[in-house]
């Protein structure tokens, strides 16, 4: 079975990125004993990194690069704002450190996490970016296996496993 919409999807992957030298710099990866496992064709993944893995099928090996723009974007120079202190140390514990990715909540509630690029005496500089913004991705790995999903994972919108049978 070849990769398409609504199939369930089971990979093997190494992610680099490469340095302004051009040096290739290991991120992550996932293994046949935990491979990453998804719903395909319901943007749960870059779209361009669905295109190269589309038509694929188990055994197939890939190795594709990503841009910048294909990926999590450009650098966006005004995604650094200054948050003020008060409201770390109106939560309790240890302020942050440069460094530390720490969790924020927008007014809708929407959850998402930023660096922190600076500690001040009345704020804490953060970089909204996402961490892979700007780097192009190097991707490779291996098809294990693909399958038709289920009814339930097409209604929930994600895989329940390898199996169709793991989940909540």
């Amino acid at each position: 079975m070849n990769i398409n919409s609504n199939t369930v999807v089971s990979i093997t992957y190494e992610l680099h990125t490469t340095t302004p030298e051009g040096q290739q710099v290991f991120v992550e990866k996932a293994n046949e004993e935990n491979p990453l496992v998804f719903l395909f064709g319901v943007g749960m993944m870059l779209p361009k990194f669905e295109e190269h893995l589309q038509g694929l099928k188990a055994g197939d090996e890939y190795s594709f690069e990503l841009s910048p723009a294909e990926g999590y974007g450009e650098i966006d120079p005004a995604a650094h704002v200054d948050l003020p202190i008060d409201m770390f140390k109106e939560a309790g514990g240890d302020l942050p450190s440069v460094g530390d990715v720490i969790p924020l909540q927008d007014n809708q509630g929407n959850h998402f996490r930023a660096g922190v690029t600076g500690v001040h005496e009345e704020y804490i500089s953060v970089d909204l970016n996402h961490p892979m913004a700007g780097k192009n991705l190097i991707f490779s790995g291996k098809i294990l296996t693909v399958r038709e999903a289920t009814a339930e994972e097409l209604s929930h919108g994600h895989a329940h496993g390898a199996d169709g049978h793991s989940g909540h």
